[in-house]
Protein backbone atom coordinates (compact mmCIF):
# COMPACT_ATOMS: atom_id res chain seq x y z
CA UNK A 1 0.00 0.00 0.00
CA UNK A 2 1.02 3.41 -0.85
CA UNK A 3 1.23 5.95 1.69
CA UNK A 4 -0.01 9.67 0.41
CA UNK A 5 2.12 12.76 1.79
CA UNK A 6 1.60 16.31 1.30
CA UNK A 7 4.06 16.24 -0.82
CA UNK A 8 2.60 13.78 -3.82
CA UNK A 9 1.05 17.30 -5.00
CA UNK A 10 4.74 18.45 -6.11
CA UNK A 11 5.79 15.82 -8.56
CA UNK A 12 8.74 16.09 -10.39
CA UNK A 13 8.00 17.69 -13.52
CA UNK A 14 9.88 17.39 -16.57
CA UNK A 15 11.91 20.29 -18.17
CA UNK A 16 9.97 20.90 -21.00
CA UNK A 17 6.66 20.88 -19.35
CA UNK A 18 8.38 23.69 -17.09
CA UNK A 19 9.33 25.07 -20.04
CA UNK A 20 6.21 25.43 -21.43
CA UNK A 21 4.37 26.61 -18.27
CA UNK A 22 7.00 29.78 -17.79
CA UNK A 23 6.17 30.25 -21.74
CA UNK A 24 2.82 30.18 -20.92
CA UNK A 25 2.90 32.23 -17.61
CA UNK A 26 5.28 34.68 -19.25
CA UNK A 27 2.36 36.54 -21.32
CA UNK A 28 0.77 38.64 -18.82
CA UNK A 29 4.27 39.95 -17.65
CA UNK A 30 4.41 42.47 -20.33
CA UNK A 31 1.14 43.71 -19.25
CA UNK A 32 2.65 44.25 -15.60
CA UNK A 33 5.90 45.83 -17.23
CA UNK A 34 3.22 48.29 -19.28
CA UNK A 35 1.32 48.52 -15.70
CA UNK A 36 4.40 49.84 -13.92
CA UNK A 37 5.44 52.62 -16.55
CA UNK A 38 1.36 53.72 -15.86
CA UNK A 39 2.71 53.54 -12.15
CA UNK A 40 5.95 55.84 -12.50
CA UNK A 41 4.06 58.27 -14.29
CA UNK A 42 1.01 59.04 -12.14
CA UNK A 43 3.37 58.78 -9.15
CA UNK A 44 5.93 61.28 -10.65
CA UNK A 45 2.63 63.76 -11.20
CA UNK A 46 1.57 63.20 -7.71
CA UNK A 47 5.25 64.30 -6.45
CA UNK A 48 4.46 67.48 -8.27
CA UNK A 49 1.20 68.25 -6.98
CA UNK A 50 2.36 67.65 -3.45
CA UNK A 51 4.89 70.17 -4.07
CA UNK A 52 2.89 72.95 -5.49
CA UNK A 53 0.88 72.21 -3.10
CA UNK A 54 3.39 72.91 -0.35
CA UNK A 55 4.68 75.84 -2.53
CA UNK A 56 1.27 77.51 -2.38
CA UNK A 57 0.55 76.57 1.34
CA UNK A 58 4.09 78.44 2.74
CA UNK A 59 2.73 81.45 0.43
CA UNK A 60 -0.06 81.67 2.03
CA UNK A 61 0.97 81.57 5.92
CA UNK A 62 4.08 83.84 4.53
CA UNK A 63 1.12 86.25 4.40
CA UNK A 64 0.18 87.96 0.93
CA UNK A 65 -2.43 90.24 -0.58
CA UNK A 66 -5.22 88.78 -0.42
CA UNK A 67 -5.76 88.54 -4.31
CA UNK A 68 -3.24 86.70 -4.32
CA UNK A 69 -4.05 84.61 -1.24
CA UNK A 70 -7.78 83.87 -2.84
CA UNK A 71 -6.29 82.82 -6.14
CA UNK A 72 -3.65 80.58 -4.10
CA UNK A 73 -6.75 79.00 -2.35
CA UNK A 74 -8.38 78.42 -5.33
CA UNK A 75 -5.38 76.54 -7.37
CA UNK A 76 -5.42 74.11 -4.13
CA UNK A 77 -8.35 73.23 -4.02
CA UNK A 78 -8.54 72.54 -7.62
CA UNK A 79 -4.85 70.43 -6.40
CA UNK A 80 -6.49 68.29 -4.04
CA UNK A 81 -9.07 67.47 -6.61
CA UNK A 82 -5.91 65.94 -8.72
CA UNK A 83 -4.58 64.71 -5.82
CA UNK A 84 -7.96 62.41 -5.50
CA UNK A 85 -7.89 61.45 -9.07
CA UNK A 86 -4.15 60.63 -8.62
CA UNK A 87 -4.49 58.30 -5.80
CA UNK A 88 -7.80 56.60 -6.94
CA UNK A 89 -5.14 56.16 -10.19
CA UNK A 90 -2.48 54.75 -8.46
CA UNK A 91 -5.02 51.92 -6.45
CA UNK A 92 -6.74 50.63 -9.10
CA UNK A 93 -3.27 50.10 -11.43
CA UNK A 94 -1.47 48.70 -8.11
CA UNK A 95 -4.68 46.40 -7.69
CA UNK A 96 -4.37 45.56 -11.26
CA UNK A 97 -0.29 44.79 -10.87
CA UNK A 98 -1.51 42.06 -8.04
CA UNK A 99 -4.24 40.78 -10.04
CA UNK A 100 -1.67 40.08 -12.56
CA UNK A 101 1.02 38.58 -10.03
CA UNK A 102 -1.99 36.09 -9.42
CA UNK A 103 -2.87 35.58 -12.85
CA UNK A 104 0.48 34.55 -13.68
CA UNK A 105 1.18 32.28 -10.79
CA UNK A 106 -2.29 30.67 -11.28
CA UNK A 107 -1.38 30.14 -15.06
CA UNK A 108 2.14 28.86 -14.20
CA UNK A 109 0.69 26.31 -11.24
CA UNK A 110 -1.96 25.17 -14.03
CA UNK A 111 0.26 24.64 -16.86
CA UNK A 112 2.89 22.44 -14.63
CA UNK A 113 0.61 20.72 -12.90
CA UNK A 114 -2.49 20.67 -14.83
CA UNK A 115 -5.94 21.44 -14.60
CA UNK A 116 -8.62 23.00 -16.15
CA UNK A 117 -9.83 26.04 -14.89
CA UNK A 118 -10.21 28.59 -18.11
CA UNK A 119 -12.96 29.98 -16.16
CA UNK A 120 -10.91 30.96 -13.20
CA UNK A 121 -8.29 32.48 -15.82
CA UNK A 122 -10.98 34.49 -17.26
CA UNK A 123 -11.91 35.94 -14.35
CA UNK A 124 -8.43 36.81 -12.87
CA UNK A 125 -8.28 38.25 -16.56
CA UNK A 126 -11.39 40.47 -16.57
CA UNK A 127 -10.43 41.62 -12.63
CA UNK A 128 -6.98 42.64 -14.17
CA UNK A 129 -8.19 44.49 -16.77
CA UNK A 130 -11.26 45.81 -15.05
CA UNK A 131 -8.39 47.31 -12.52
CA UNK A 132 -6.52 49.04 -15.15
CA UNK A 133 -9.62 50.40 -16.98
CA UNK A 134 -10.48 52.30 -13.71
CA UNK A 135 -6.66 53.46 -12.43
CA UNK A 136 -6.59 54.69 -16.48
CA UNK A 137 -9.65 56.68 -16.41
CA UNK A 138 -9.13 58.06 -13.08
CA UNK A 139 -5.74 58.90 -14.39
CA UNK A 140 -7.24 60.78 -17.30
CA UNK A 141 -9.75 62.89 -15.11
CA UNK A 142 -6.70 63.95 -13.03
CA UNK A 143 -5.10 65.13 -16.77
CA UNK A 144 -8.18 67.13 -17.25
CA UNK A 145 -8.04 68.83 -14.39
CA UNK A 146 -4.66 69.87 -14.31
CA UNK A 147 -5.23 70.94 -18.07
CA UNK A 148 -8.19 73.26 -17.25
CA UNK A 149 -6.09 74.88 -14.30
CA UNK A 150 -3.25 75.49 -16.68
CA UNK A 151 -5.52 77.83 -19.48
CA UNK A 152 -4.55 80.93 -19.48
CA UNK A 153 -6.64 83.24 -17.65
CA UNK A 154 -9.05 86.10 -20.59
CA UNK A 155 -7.04 89.25 -19.04
CA UNK A 156 -3.22 87.47 -19.46
CA UNK A 157 -4.03 86.30 -22.91
CA UNK A 158 -6.30 89.92 -23.69
CA UNK A 159 -3.25 91.64 -22.29
CA UNK A 160 -0.62 89.75 -24.64
CA UNK A 161 -2.64 90.42 -27.56
CA UNK A 162 -2.83 94.28 -26.60
CA UNK A 163 1.15 94.07 -25.99
CA UNK A 164 1.96 92.21 -29.39
CA UNK A 165 -0.36 94.94 -31.65
CA UNK A 166 1.43 98.08 -29.84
Amino acid sequence: MHNVTPFDFFTDPSVSDMAAAIQVAIAPIFLLVGTGAILNVVTARLGRIVDRARALENMIDAGEDARLENRHRDELLVLDKRLKYGNRAVFFCCLAAVFICMLVALVFLLGLFGGAAGGLVALMFILVLGSLITGLFNFLREVTVATRLLRVRQEFRSRSVDEAND
